[in-house]
């Protein structure tokens, strides 16, 4: 990849010396997120998307869940300590993290959010998310994720 290529993604790892590897696929807004894992050659329990929810408090929560899995709202409110929380407007999505819908990745928003990364994640060695681009996913060590995103494990995905 070149260098003007690199996202935002890219640039936080980068600037903390950790290790990642890209993957591109081509871009398809009707593909699944377990068909992007498939099309990478990796099982969909590896590979998760970014969610943002606002808390009943009015604050921002960011979730991190196998892209196989649905966020299981009540789960995800406990988890952030909130009464209840909701997806935020996909139009809300670009101004508050930076990311477009389908490329919002945990590392590098334009500010900082409690993130909780599902607890399956701990069963992997290395994952993937989204490297900040539509068509661009990132696989990093696990415990590098939650170095550099502060997040938590938890239970937030529906049985």
């Amino acid at each position: 990849m070149k260098k003007e290529e690199k996202t935002n993604v890219c640039r936080v790892l980068d600037a903390k010396k950790i290790d990642y590897t890209l993957h591109t696929y081509e871009p398809d807004p009707t593909r699944t997120g377990a068909e992007i894992a498939s099309m990478l050659g990796e099982e969909p329990g590896r590979v998760f998307k970014t969610l943002v929810t606002q808390g009943k408090s009015g604050a921002y929560y960011v979730f991190a869940v196998p892209v196989a899995g649905t966020l299981d709202l009540k789960k995800a409110a406990k988890a952030a300590g909130e009464k209840s929380v909701t997806m935020i407007k996909q139009k809300e999505l670009l101004p508050l993290t930076g990311y477009v819908h389908g490329g919002c990745s945990p590392i590098g928003m334009k500010k900082a959010f409690p993130t909780f990364l599902h607890e399956t994640a701990a069963d992997f060695a290395r994952i993937c998310v989204s490297a900040g681009k539509v068509g661009l996913q990132i696989d990093l060590a696990t415990e590098d994720l939650v170095a550099v995103t502060g997040c938590r494990m938890a239970d937030v995905v529906e049985d």
